[in-house]
Protein backbone atom coordinates (compact mmCIF):
# COMPACT_ATOMS: atom_id res chain seq x y z
CA UNK A 1 0.00 0.00 0.00
CA UNK A 2 2.81 2.39 0.94
CA UNK A 3 4.66 1.54 -2.25
CA UNK A 4 1.57 2.28 -4.38
CA UNK A 5 1.06 5.62 -2.60
CA UNK A 6 4.71 6.56 -3.24
CA UNK A 7 4.33 5.82 -6.96
CA UNK A 8 1.18 8.01 -7.23
CA UNK A 9 2.90 10.86 -5.37
CA UNK A 10 5.88 10.66 -7.70
CA UNK A 11 3.60 10.86 -10.75
CA UNK A 12 1.85 13.98 -9.42
CA UNK A 13 5.18 15.68 -8.74
CA UNK A 14 6.44 14.82 -12.24
CA UNK A 15 3.29 16.16 -13.94
CA UNK A 16 3.45 19.35 -11.87
CA UNK A 17 7.08 19.89 -12.90
CA UNK A 18 6.26 19.56 -16.60
CA UNK A 19 3.34 21.99 -16.33
CA UNK A 20 5.51 24.49 -14.46
CA UNK A 21 8.13 24.35 -17.20
CA UNK A 22 5.54 25.08 -19.94
CA UNK A 23 3.92 28.03 -18.13
CA UNK A 24 4.60 31.44 -19.70
CA UNK A 25 4.30 34.58 -17.60
CA UNK A 26 2.57 37.50 -19.35
CA UNK A 27 3.40 40.99 -18.16
CA UNK A 28 0.51 43.42 -17.82
CA UNK A 29 0.44 46.41 -20.19
CA UNK A 30 0.90 48.88 -17.32
CA UNK A 31 -0.37 49.75 -13.87
CA UNK A 32 -1.13 53.43 -14.37
CA UNK A 33 -4.35 55.42 -13.89
CA UNK A 34 -4.14 56.44 -17.56
CA UNK A 35 -5.20 52.83 -18.25
CA UNK A 36 -8.53 53.38 -16.49
CA UNK A 37 -10.15 55.37 -19.29
CA UNK A 38 -9.55 54.28 -22.88
CA UNK A 39 -9.71 57.46 -24.98
CA UNK A 40 -10.21 55.44 -28.15
CA UNK A 41 -13.38 54.02 -26.56
CA UNK A 42 -14.40 57.57 -25.64
CA UNK A 43 -13.94 58.57 -29.29
CA UNK A 44 -16.00 55.59 -30.47
CA UNK A 45 -19.06 56.35 -28.34
CA UNK A 46 -18.74 60.06 -29.16
CA UNK A 47 -19.23 59.12 -32.81
CA UNK A 48 -22.35 57.13 -31.88
CA UNK A 49 -24.01 59.94 -29.89
CA UNK A 50 -26.77 62.16 -31.25
CA UNK A 51 -25.88 65.09 -28.92
CA UNK A 52 -23.80 65.83 -25.81
CA UNK A 53 -26.54 64.76 -23.39
CA UNK A 54 -26.60 61.37 -25.11
CA UNK A 55 -22.79 61.29 -25.03
CA UNK A 56 -22.72 61.81 -21.24
CA UNK A 57 -25.25 59.02 -20.83
CA UNK A 58 -23.09 56.65 -22.88
CA UNK A 59 -20.00 57.60 -20.84
CA UNK A 60 -21.73 56.51 -17.64
CA UNK A 61 -23.72 53.55 -18.92
CA UNK A 62 -23.45 50.69 -16.36
CA UNK A 63 -23.83 48.18 -19.18
CA UNK A 64 -21.00 49.35 -21.45
CA UNK A 65 -18.64 50.34 -18.57
CA UNK A 66 -16.51 52.65 -20.70
CA UNK A 67 -14.76 54.12 -17.64
CA UNK A 68 -12.82 52.42 -14.86
CA UNK A 69 -11.69 55.63 -13.15
CA UNK A 70 -11.74 55.81 -9.36
CA UNK A 71 -9.80 58.95 -8.47
CA UNK A 72 -11.33 59.40 -5.01
CA UNK A 73 -10.49 55.79 -4.09
CA UNK A 74 -13.92 54.75 -2.80
CA UNK A 75 -13.90 51.51 -4.81
CA UNK A 76 -16.58 52.69 -7.24
CA UNK A 77 -16.23 54.25 -10.69
CA UNK A 78 -16.46 58.06 -10.72
CA UNK A 79 -19.29 59.76 -12.58
CA UNK A 80 -18.07 61.61 -15.69
CA UNK A 81 -19.81 64.85 -16.52
CA UNK A 82 -19.67 66.65 -19.89
CA UNK A 83 -19.15 70.42 -20.10
CA UNK A 84 -19.55 72.26 -23.42
CA UNK A 85 -17.11 75.16 -23.76
CA UNK A 86 -17.80 75.88 -27.43
CA UNK A 87 -17.58 79.41 -28.76
CA UNK A 88 -18.70 80.21 -32.29
CA UNK A 89 -16.98 77.89 -34.77
CA UNK A 90 -14.63 76.57 -32.07
CA UNK A 91 -16.21 73.51 -30.45
CA UNK A 92 -14.57 72.19 -27.27
CA UNK A 93 -16.06 69.63 -24.89
CA UNK A 94 -14.49 68.81 -21.51
CA UNK A 95 -14.91 65.51 -19.68
CA UNK A 96 -14.61 65.84 -15.89
CA UNK A 97 -14.64 63.20 -13.16
CA UNK A 98 -16.86 63.99 -10.16
CA UNK A 99 -14.68 63.08 -7.16
CA UNK A 100 -16.36 64.88 -4.23
CA UNK A 101 -18.55 67.73 -3.16
CA UNK A 102 -17.70 70.57 -5.56
CA UNK A 103 -14.58 68.66 -6.60
CA UNK A 104 -13.83 67.73 -10.20
CA UNK A 105 -10.88 66.63 -12.27
CA UNK A 106 -10.40 67.23 -16.01
CA UNK A 107 -9.82 63.90 -17.74
CA UNK A 108 -9.92 64.78 -21.44
CA UNK A 109 -11.05 67.43 -23.90
CA UNK A 110 -12.69 66.80 -27.29
CA UNK A 111 -11.98 69.29 -30.06
CA UNK A 112 -14.29 69.48 -33.08
CA UNK A 113 -12.74 71.44 -35.93
CA UNK A 114 -14.25 72.22 -39.35
CA UNK A 115 -11.85 73.32 -42.08
CA UNK A 116 -12.48 75.58 -45.09
CA UNK A 117 -13.60 72.63 -47.18
CA UNK A 118 -16.32 71.83 -44.68
CA UNK A 119 -14.63 68.66 -43.42
CA UNK A 120 -14.74 68.05 -39.67
CA UNK A 121 -11.90 66.59 -37.61
CA UNK A 122 -12.32 65.23 -34.10
CA UNK A 123 -9.47 65.03 -31.59
CA UNK A 124 -9.67 63.56 -28.09
CA UNK A 125 -6.92 65.19 -26.02
CA UNK A 126 -5.90 63.55 -22.76
CA UNK A 127 -5.33 65.79 -19.76
CA UNK A 128 -1.62 66.42 -19.12
CA UNK A 129 -1.89 65.35 -15.49
CA UNK A 130 -3.61 62.09 -16.45
CA UNK A 131 -2.01 61.11 -19.79
CA UNK A 132 1.15 63.19 -20.11
CA UNK A 133 2.03 65.86 -22.64
CA UNK A 134 0.36 65.85 -26.08
CA UNK A 135 -1.47 62.51 -25.91
CA UNK A 136 -4.04 62.96 -28.68
CA UNK A 137 -6.34 60.39 -30.28
CA UNK A 138 -7.72 61.33 -33.70
CA UNK A 139 -10.52 58.94 -34.79
CA UNK A 140 -11.39 58.20 -38.40
CA UNK A 141 -15.08 57.32 -38.46
CA UNK A 142 -16.56 54.90 -40.96
CA UNK A 143 -19.81 56.89 -41.10
CA UNK A 144 -20.40 60.59 -40.24
CA UNK A 145 -21.18 60.86 -36.50
CA UNK A 146 -24.65 62.27 -35.71
CA UNK A 147 -23.18 64.47 -32.96
CA UNK A 148 -21.05 66.33 -35.52
CA UNK A 149 -24.12 67.03 -37.63
CA UNK A 150 -25.81 68.29 -34.46
CA UNK A 151 -22.91 70.66 -33.70
CA UNK A 152 -23.28 72.50 -37.01
CA UNK A 153 -27.08 72.36 -37.15
CA UNK A 154 -29.37 75.32 -36.32
CA UNK A 155 -30.85 73.31 -33.42
CA UNK A 156 -27.52 73.25 -31.61
CA UNK A 157 -27.56 74.50 -28.01
CA UNK A 158 -24.61 74.29 -25.55
CA UNK A 159 -24.75 71.52 -22.94
CA UNK A 160 -23.56 71.89 -19.38
CA UNK A 161 -24.14 68.83 -17.24
CA UNK A 162 -26.58 69.50 -14.37
CA UNK A 163 -25.25 66.59 -12.30
CA UNK A 164 -22.84 66.78 -9.39
CA UNK A 165 -21.67 64.85 -6.31
CA UNK A 166 -24.66 63.02 -4.76
CA UNK A 167 -27.01 64.00 -7.57
CA UNK A 168 -26.89 61.71 -10.59
CA UNK A 169 -29.31 60.76 -13.39
CA UNK A 170 -31.71 57.84 -12.69
CA UNK A 171 -29.94 55.51 -15.13
CA UNK A 172 -26.59 55.79 -13.33
CA UNK A 173 -25.68 53.13 -10.79
CA UNK A 174 -21.98 53.13 -9.78
CA UNK A 175 -20.18 49.84 -10.45
CA UNK A 176 -17.18 48.36 -8.71
CA UNK A 177 -13.75 49.07 -10.16
CA UNK A 178 -12.37 46.26 -12.31
CA UNK A 179 -8.83 44.96 -12.27
CA UNK A 180 -6.90 46.71 -15.02
CA UNK A 181 -6.27 43.50 -16.95
CA UNK A 182 -10.04 42.82 -16.88
CA UNK A 183 -10.74 46.37 -18.06
CA UNK A 184 -8.32 45.98 -20.97
CA UNK A 185 -10.04 42.75 -22.03
CA UNK A 186 -13.39 44.53 -21.71
CA UNK A 187 -12.19 47.35 -23.96
CA UNK A 188 -10.84 44.83 -26.47
CA UNK A 189 -14.34 43.36 -26.75
CA UNK A 190 -15.78 46.87 -27.04
CA UNK A 191 -13.58 47.80 -29.98
CA UNK A 192 -14.39 44.54 -31.78
CA UNK A 193 -17.90 45.92 -32.44
CA UNK A 194 -16.57 49.05 -34.19
CA UNK A 195 -14.74 49.46 -37.48
CA UNK A 196 -13.27 52.90 -36.78
CA UNK A 197 -9.54 53.54 -36.91
CA UNK A 198 -7.55 55.76 -34.55
CA UNK A 199 -4.47 57.85 -35.24
CA UNK A 200 -2.22 59.04 -32.43
CA UNK A 201 -0.65 62.45 -32.90
CA UNK A 202 1.08 65.12 -30.84
CA UNK A 203 -0.22 68.07 -32.89
CA UNK A 204 -3.40 69.77 -31.69
CA UNK A 205 -5.38 71.32 -34.54
CA UNK A 206 -7.58 73.66 -32.50
CA UNK A 207 -5.22 76.02 -30.70
CA UNK A 208 -8.06 78.26 -29.51
CA UNK A 209 -9.67 75.45 -27.51
CA UNK A 210 -6.96 75.66 -24.83
CA UNK A 211 -7.90 79.23 -23.95
CA UNK A 212 -11.63 78.52 -24.13
CA UNK A 213 -11.42 75.42 -21.92
CA UNK A 214 -9.57 77.31 -19.19
CA UNK A 215 -12.83 79.06 -18.31
CA UNK A 216 -14.30 75.87 -16.84
CA UNK A 217 -11.12 73.90 -16.19
CA UNK A 218 -11.03 71.94 -12.91
CA UNK A 219 -8.04 70.14 -11.43
CA UNK A 220 -8.97 69.49 -7.81
CA UNK A 221 -7.45 66.02 -7.77
CA UNK A 222 -4.22 67.32 -9.35
CA UNK A 223 -3.96 70.10 -6.78
CA UNK A 224 -4.37 67.69 -3.89
CA UNK A 225 -1.97 65.12 -5.41
CA UNK A 226 0.85 67.04 -7.16
CA UNK A 227 3.25 64.09 -6.82
CA UNK A 228 0.92 61.79 -8.78
CA UNK A 229 1.12 63.59 -12.12
CA UNK A 230 2.01 61.53 -15.18
CA UNK A 231 5.64 62.72 -15.32
CA UNK A 232 6.07 61.87 -11.63
CA UNK A 233 4.39 58.48 -12.00
CA UNK A 234 6.43 57.56 -15.08
CA UNK A 235 9.96 58.92 -14.99
CA UNK A 236 11.54 59.52 -18.39
CA UNK A 237 8.28 58.94 -20.32
CA UNK A 238 6.58 61.86 -22.09
CA UNK A 239 3.01 60.56 -22.39
CA UNK A 240 0.83 57.46 -22.53
CA UNK A 241 1.79 56.73 -26.15
CA UNK A 242 5.45 56.41 -25.11
CA UNK A 243 4.43 54.38 -22.07
CA UNK A 244 2.50 51.93 -24.25
CA UNK A 245 5.47 51.63 -26.60
CA UNK A 246 7.83 50.82 -23.74
CA UNK A 247 5.39 48.29 -22.30
CA UNK A 248 5.01 46.53 -25.64
CA UNK A 249 8.79 46.30 -25.95
CA UNK A 250 9.07 44.93 -22.39
CA UNK A 251 6.29 42.43 -23.04
CA UNK A 252 7.99 41.26 -26.24
CA UNK A 253 11.30 40.86 -24.42
CA UNK A 254 9.62 38.97 -21.57
CA UNK A 255 7.85 36.63 -23.99
CA UNK A 256 11.12 35.95 -25.80
CA UNK A 257 12.91 35.16 -22.54
CA UNK A 258 10.08 32.87 -21.43
CA UNK A 259 10.22 30.94 -24.69
CA UNK A 260 13.99 30.55 -24.39
CA UNK A 261 13.62 29.33 -20.80
CA UNK A 262 10.88 26.86 -21.76
CA UNK A 263 12.93 25.49 -24.67
CA UNK A 264 15.89 25.03 -22.37
CA UNK A 265 13.77 23.20 -19.80
CA UNK A 266 12.29 20.75 -22.31
CA UNK A 267 14.22 17.49 -22.89
CA UNK A 268 16.19 17.25 -26.11
CA UNK A 269 14.49 15.36 -28.92
CA UNK A 270 17.75 14.71 -30.78
CA UNK A 271 18.96 11.14 -31.32
CA UNK A 272 20.90 9.58 -28.48
CA UNK A 273 24.51 8.54 -29.02
CA UNK A 274 24.50 4.79 -28.62
CA UNK A 275 27.84 2.96 -28.19
CA UNK A 276 28.72 0.80 -31.18
CA UNK A 277 29.54 -2.90 -30.74
CA UNK A 278 32.01 -2.78 -33.63
CA UNK A 279 30.20 -5.55 -35.53
CA UNK A 280 29.04 -5.12 -39.07
CA UNK A 281 25.36 -5.50 -39.85
CA UNK A 282 24.13 -7.55 -42.80
CA UNK A 283 22.45 -5.22 -45.25
CA UNK A 284 19.82 -7.87 -46.08
CA UNK A 285 18.93 -8.43 -42.46
CA UNK A 286 15.32 -7.86 -41.51
CA UNK A 287 13.59 -7.77 -38.18
CA UNK A 288 11.56 -10.85 -37.19
CA UNK A 289 8.41 -8.81 -37.72
CA UNK A 290 9.33 -8.34 -41.40
CA UNK A 291 10.02 -12.07 -41.95
CA UNK A 292 6.83 -13.19 -40.29
CA UNK A 293 4.03 -14.05 -42.72
CA UNK A 294 0.80 -12.23 -41.98
CA UNK A 295 -1.32 -14.36 -44.38
CA UNK A 296 -3.55 -17.08 -43.04
CA UNK A 297 -2.15 -20.62 -43.52
CA UNK A 298 -3.82 -22.75 -46.16
CA UNK A 299 -6.00 -25.75 -45.32
CA UNK A 300 -3.41 -28.17 -46.74
CA UNK A 301 -0.86 -26.77 -44.35
CA UNK A 302 -3.20 -27.31 -41.42
CA UNK A 303 -3.97 -30.87 -42.52
CA UNK A 304 -0.32 -31.77 -42.88
CA UNK A 305 0.50 -30.22 -39.52
CA UNK A 306 -2.37 -32.14 -37.91
CA UNK A 307 -1.31 -35.47 -39.47
CA UNK A 308 2.27 -35.14 -38.30
CA UNK A 309 1.39 -34.21 -34.77
CA UNK A 310 -1.24 -36.93 -34.23
CA UNK A 311 -0.01 -40.59 -33.77
CA UNK A 312 -1.35 -43.32 -36.09
CA UNK A 313 -4.20 -45.43 -34.71
CA UNK A 314 -2.82 -48.56 -36.43
CA UNK A 315 0.49 -48.40 -34.68
CA UNK A 316 -1.25 -47.88 -31.39
CA UNK A 317 -3.42 -50.93 -31.75
CA UNK A 318 -0.56 -53.16 -32.90
CA UNK A 319 1.49 -52.21 -29.92
CA UNK A 320 -1.27 -53.25 -27.57
CA UNK A 321 -2.03 -56.53 -29.39
CA UNK A 322 1.61 -57.72 -29.51
CA UNK A 323 2.02 -61.18 -27.73
CA UNK A 324 4.13 -61.02 -24.68
CA UNK A 325 6.64 -63.78 -24.02
CA UNK A 326 6.04 -65.69 -20.81
CA UNK A 327 9.03 -66.54 -18.68
CA UNK A 328 9.72 -70.27 -18.21
CA UNK A 329 8.98 -71.92 -14.91
CA UNK A 330 11.11 -74.91 -13.99
CA UNK A 331 12.49 -75.14 -17.51
CA UNK A 332 9.06 -75.42 -19.03
CA UNK A 333 7.67 -72.90 -21.40
CA UNK A 334 4.07 -71.80 -21.02
CA UNK A 335 3.76 -71.04 -24.69
CA UNK A 336 2.44 -73.59 -27.14
CA UNK A 337 -0.35 -76.25 -26.99
CA UNK A 338 -0.55 -78.65 -23.97
CA UNK A 339 1.86 -79.71 -21.29
CA UNK A 340 4.76 -81.99 -22.11
CA UNK A 341 5.59 -84.93 -19.86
Amino acid sequence: MIKAFSIILFLFISIGTVIAQDTTTVTATSDDISEDLDLEAVASIFGESKDLEDFEKRLNDPESKISNLDLNGDGEVDYLRVVDNSKGETKTVAIQAVIGKDKYQDVAVIDIVKDKKGETTVQVVGDVYMYGDAYIVQPVYVTPPPVIVWFWAPIYSPWHSPYYWGYYPPFFSPWRVMARVSYRNHMYNHHSHYHNSYNHTSVRINNNSVTINNNNRRNDYAKNNPNKSFDKRNKGVSNKASLDKNNRANKKSTTKNNKARNNKAKPSTSKKNYKSTGKKTNNNWKTPSNNRSHSRPSNNYNKTRSTKSRPSSTNTRSSHSRTRSTPSVGGRSRSGGGRRR
